[in-house]
């Protein structure tokens, strides 16, 4: 060999060595990157699970809210001005019946569906009704479904 190719055999063997090394730095910043954001994830997964979490309290609150929603509603219906309102208040009425039967124990697993909806503040009657609906057909639909799987 001469000294030329010695030359230029340490040059590429340098070289080979830092693009080894960069290329471990560089993978290892995104790992590091990775981990960070995994952690940032489960943390916040934690945080949603936990706030997810209701259950028999939520579920009697509710309950609760509904008999004082009627007693409003028969409050209204007294008042002949009131029946925009009482209409309001029994959708309001049925809404709460069908989350508070959203919160009973489940008796079968498997069956919880989770969507990710963007949240309203602002609700109409028309949403109100509909969303009352909604959750009546939805309940319907799992107990059927639990019906229908006792049966079998």
């Amino acid at each position: 060999m001469t000294a030329i190719q010695i030359c230029a055999l340490i040059v590429l063997i340098v070289f080979a060595g830092l693009l080894v090394w960069a290329g471990y730095f560089e993978l290892r910043a995104s790992l590091d990157f990775i981990k960070a954001d995994h952690t940032r994830l489960s943390q916040h997964c934690k945080r949603l699970q936990i706030a997810l979490t209701l259950g028999n309290p939520e579920r009697q609150t509710l309950r609760e809210i509904t008999e004082k929603l009627r007693i409003a509603a028969d409050t209204f219906a007294a008042f002949r001005t009131g029946k925009k309102l009482e209409r309001e208040t029994r959708a309001l009425i049925d809404q709460a019946l069908a989350m508070a039967d959203l919160l009973k124990p489940a008796e079968l697993t498997g069956l919880a569906k989770v969507e990710v909806v963007p949240l309203r503040i602002a609700l109409s009657t028309d949403d109100a009704e509909s969303a009352a609906v909604f959750f009546q057909q939805e309940h319907q639909a799992i107990a059927t479904a639990a019906q229908s799987r006792g049966a079998a």
